[in-house]
C-alpha cells in the first residue's frame, strides 16, 4: 500500500529512542523527509542514518524537550531544510518510576513541562500551516497506563492522560480542516525503557530481570513483547493519507495485553 507519504515533512520527537527511531525509519522507508528531535545526539546521529538508509533526507536536532524557548527556532530550521511540518509525531520520554503519592512537586512540574507542555506548544506551532494548507496528521504516542494505569508509573499515568484528553478535544477542532489527531498506545514494546522498568521492577521485588518478563510477557494473549517496528508500523498507517477518516481515537497496540473493552 502507498501511504502517501512521498515528499512529506515529518517531524518525530523522541526519535532516538526504541519506538521513536522505528517510527522514523518507517515514515523515511515511505518517503517522507524527517526531522528528528531527540535530547542525545549519540542516539539521534544513529536514527539519522537507519533513515539515509531509506534514500530519505534527515535533519538531526538535539531537542530538550522541556526548553520550550527552542521550539520556534527548531521549527524555523525544519521548515527552512525541508518545508512546513505535515506529520508530527510526539513521542516523549517517561519520567522515573514512582507512586502517585508524595513526590516532589518539582518532578510533577518538570514532568508536565516535558511531557506534555512541550507536546502542546510543538503542536501549536505547526498546526496553522496544516490547517491552511488543509491536511495533517498529528499522532501522540503515549501508554497502555492511560486505560489501565500501571504501578509505580503514577507520574507517567497522571501526564499521558493529559494527552489522551487534549488530543481528543483538538480532533474535533482540527477535523474540518482535514487534519486528523490521534493517540497511539504501546503495551509492552521491547525498548529500552522497557528493559528499564523490567529491572528496576526485579530491584523491588528481590527476582530477576527474566523472572519479571516471564511473568510479563505471561500475561499478553500473544505471548511476547511487541516489537518497535510492530508499532511503528501502526503509526505510520495513522500518518498517511489511507488513515484519513480515523481521528479522535486511541489505538492499541498491545498485543492484546489491555483486558478492557
Amino acid at each position: 500500500m502507498d501511504l502517501g507519504l512521498k515528499g512529506r515533512t515529518a517531524l518525530v520527537l523522541g526519535a532516538g529512542g526504541g519506538l521513536g527511531s522505528a517510527i522514523a525509519a518507517t515514515l523515511a522507508a515511505e518517503g517522507a523527509n524527517v526531522a528528528l528531535g531527540d535530547i542525545n545526539l549519540e542516539s539521534l546521529e544513529a536514527t539519522a542514518e537507519a533513515v539515509e538508509k531509506t534514500g530519505a533526507r534527515a535533519l538531526k536536532l538535539v531537542w530538550d524537550l522541556a526548553d520550550h524557548a527552542v521550539i520556534d527556532a527548531n521549527i524555523a530550521r525544519i521548515e527552512a531544510q525541508f518545508g512546513p511540518v505535515d506529520v508530527l509525531i510526539n513521542n516523549t520520554g517517561g519520567p522515573p518510576p514512582t507512586p502517585a503519592s508524595n513526590q516532589d512537586p518539582a518532578l510533577w512540574q518538570s514532568s508536565f513541562e516535558a511531557m506534555v507542555m512541550s507536546v502542546i506548544r510543538i503542536t501549536d506551532r505547526v498546526l496553522p500551516g496544516m490547517r491552511e494548507r488543509r491536511w495533517g496528521r498529528i499522532v501522540t504516542s503515549t501508554s497502555s497506563g492511560v486505560v489501565a494505569p500501571i504501578a509505580n508509573l503514577g507520574i507517567s499515568n497522571a501526564m499521558r492522560l493529559m494527552l489522551v484528553g487534549w488530543s481528543k478535544t483538538l480532533a474535533r477542532e482540527v477535523g474540518p480542516d482535514n487534519v486528523t489527531a490521534n493517540i497511539v498506545l504501546p503495551g509492552r514494546v521491547a525498548t529500552p525503557r522497557i528493559a528499564f522498568l523490567d529491572r528496576k521492577r526485579a530491584e523491588r521485588e528481590g527476582r530477576t530481570a527474566e523472572e519479571v518478563e516471564a511473568e510479563s510477557t505471561g500475561s499478553i494473549p500473544m505471548k511476547r513483547y511487541g516489537t518497535p517496528q510492530e508499532y511503528a508500523n501502526a503509526v505510520a498507517f495513522l500518518a498517511s493519507d489511507a488513515a484519513s477518516y480515523i481521528t479522535g481515537s486511541v489505538i492499541r497496540v498491545d498485543g492484546g495485553l489491555i483486558a478492557s473493552i
